[in-house]
C-alpha cells in the first residue's frame, strides 16, 4: 500500500506552527511533479510556490546561446520560489523538475498573506522559517559558483550525486549523462569520463540512464568541500527552525485534513 502523503514530509511545512498550517491547509494542493516539467521560467511571475516532498527541482539560468547551468537544487528541505515573499514579482531563475516525485502547491498570494500576518500566539514562525531558509539557499548558490569555477568535473559530479541522494529515500537515480551535464553546465563527455572513473572504483554502477550509488562514503572522500558546507548549513537550518506536532494526512489530491477535523 502506497504511504499517505503528508505535508510534514517537507521540512519547512513541518517547522511552521499548527495555526499557520491550519489556515493554509484548505489551499495546499498535493501535486505530481514529473522529470523535465518546467514549473516556471526566469522572468515570469510565478502564480504558485511549491513545497517538494519527494521531488527535486533545479533552479537554473540560461544563456542567450541556450546553454543552461544549475545554480541550486531544492527538495524536501525547501520551497520554490522563496523570492516571492521577498517582494519579487518575477522569478530570477527557471525552476525545472530534475527528479520526479510529489510536492504541495500553494498560491503565491496566499503565502504572502500568511507571511505578512501579524498577531496570534505564534506569529512570525513562518517569517522566521522562510527567512532562515533563504540564508541556506544563498549559501548553496554561493558555493555552487565557487565549485563550478574551481573544482573538477568529477568533484562536481560527486557533489551532485551526494546532494541528490540526501533528498531521496534510496541510492538509485534515473538520469542520463547528458541531463547531468546540462544541469552542471559541463560537456557530456566530461560527465561520461568522470562517471567511468567512479564506476571503475566501485563507487557507482551506471547502466542506460540508471545510476546506483554503491559506496557513499567513498564518494565523500572524492567530493570537494562545497558539499559539506551546504549540508552543514541545511542541518543548522533544521536545528534552528525546530519541529511542530504531526499532522494527520488523508491521501487526497486537493484536501489536507488536520487532527482537529476528526475531533
Amino acid at each position: 500500500m502506497e504511504p499517505l502523503h503528508n505535508p510534514n514530509q517537507n521540512h519547512l511545512l513541518a517547522a511552521m506552527s499548527l495555526a499557520e498550517l491550519t489556515r493554509m491547509a484548505p489551499e495546499l494542493e498535493l501535486v505530481t511533479m514529473l522529470q523535465g516539467e518546467v514549473l516556471y521560467e526566469a522572468g515570469q511571475a510565478a502564480p504558485h510556490v511549491y513545497f517538494p516532498t519527494s521531488a527535486i527541482v533545479s533552479l537554473n539560468c540560461m544563456t542567450e546561446s541556450g546553454a543552461t547551468s544549475d545554480l541550486a537544487w531544492v527538495g524536501q528541505e525547501g520551497v520554490i520560489d522563496i523570492a516571492l515573499v521577498m517582494g519579487c514579482h518575477a522569478a530570477v531563475t527557471a525552476a525545472v523538475v530534475c527528479v520526479s516525485g510529489h510536492g504541495y502547491r500553494l498560491k503565491a498570494q496566499s503565502l504572502r498573506r500568511e507571511f505578512n500576518r501579524a498577531g496570534g500566539r505564534r506569529a512570525g514562525v513562518m517569517q522566521h522559517v522562510l527567512l532562515r531558509y533563504s540564508q541556506a539557499l544563498m549559501t548553496q548558490l554561493a558555493q555552487t559558483a565557487v565549485c563550478n569555477r574551481h573544482h573538477s568535473v568529477q568533484q562536481q559530479l560527486c557533489r551532485w550525486l551526494l546532494s541528490t541522494l540526501d533528498r531521496l529515500p534510496s541510492n538509485e537515480l534515473t538520469m542520463t549523462h547528458e541531463h547531468i551535464a546540462n544541469m552542471l553546465g559541463v560537456r557530456r563527455e566530461g560527465i561520461t569520463e568522470a562517471a567511468g572513473h567512479l564506476q571503475q572504483a566501485g563507487l557507482i554502477r551506471y547502466y542506460r540512464g540508471h545510476i546506483t550509488v554503491l559506496d557513499r562514503a567513498g564518494l565523500a572522500t572524492r567530493v570537494c568541500e562545497c558539499y559539506a558546507v551546504v549540508k552543514k548549513e541545511h542541518e543548522h537550518l533544521l536545528l534552528d527552525v525546530g519541529q511542530r506536532p504531526q499532522l494527520v494526512s488523508i491521501a487526497s489530491p486537493r484536501r489536507l485534513y488536520l487532527a482537529s477535523d476528526f475531533a
